[in-house]
C-alpha cells in the first residue's frame, strides 16, 4: 500500500518554488486524465510559513500568468486556468481574517467546492469544520532560516493519493 503523507525539507525558497511546481505538474496530470475532477486542498501553517508563496508557485506552475495576489481581505481569489484546452475554475482562499466560521458560506463561496478544478484553502481552522474534506493537506513549518521549510503533504482520498504517485516519479 502506498504512503498517504510525506515531508520535505526546503532549505531556500528555490526547494519551496520546485516543490510547488511539483504538485502542480501532478495536479495538470490529474487535470488532463479527468477534466470534469474538483480537488480541496489545505495549507495549514503559522503566520510567515510560506503557505502564500507556496500558493503562489503552485498556480503559475499550472500555467496562469498574470499576478497571485494574496486573498487576505477578499477572501477569495479565483484564478481560471486552462489545462489541456479546458478552463478549471482554480479558488484561492485565505480565511485567516475571518470572525466567524459561516462567514465564507454566507459570501456564496460553498458553491466553488463543486466545480471542476480546486480550491486552496489557507488557515482552514478558521472555518472550524465547516468546509469539505480535503483530498491533500499541506502543512508548512518555518525553519531556523527565513527561507528555510519543512512541508508536509497528506493525501486523504484517492485523488490525493494519485497526486502524490505523480509527485514521486
Amino acid at each position: 500500500m502506498a504512503q498517504n503523507s510525506f515531508t520535505h525539507h526546503c532549505r531556500q525558497e528555490a526547494d519551496t518554488v520546485a516543490l510547488a511546481q511539483k504538485l502542480a505538474l501532478s495536479l495538470d496530470h490529474l487535470f488532463r486524465a479527468d477534466p470534469s475532477v474538483h480537488l480541496n486542498i489545505s495549507l495549514e501553517g503559522d503566520l510567515g510559513a510560506g503557505k502564500t508563496t507556496f500558493a503562489r508557485h503552485l498556480i503559475q506552475g499550472l500555467g496562469y500568468e498574470g499576478r497571485v495576489k494574496s486573498p487576505t481581505y477578499t477572501l477569495c481569489e479565483p484564478y481560471p486556468l486552462i489545462i489541456h484546452g479546458k478552463t478549471l475554475a482554480m479558488n484561492h482562499f485565505d480565511l485567516y481574517r475571518m470572525r466567524d466560521p459561516l462567514e465564507w458560506q454566507e459570501a456564496g463561496f460553498a458553491e466553488h467546492f463543486d466545480e471542476p478544478g480546486f480550491c486552496l484553502v489557507e488557515w482552514p481552522e478558521k472555518a472550524e469544520g465547516t468546509l469539505p474534506t480535503f483530498d491533500v493537506e499541506i502543512h508548512l513549518i518555518a525553519g531556523t532560516d527565513e527561507n528555510e521549510r519543512n512541508i508536509t503533504f497528506q493525501a486523504n482520498s484517492n485523488q490525493g493519493m494519485i497526486i502524490f504517485e505523480k509527485m514521486c516519479i
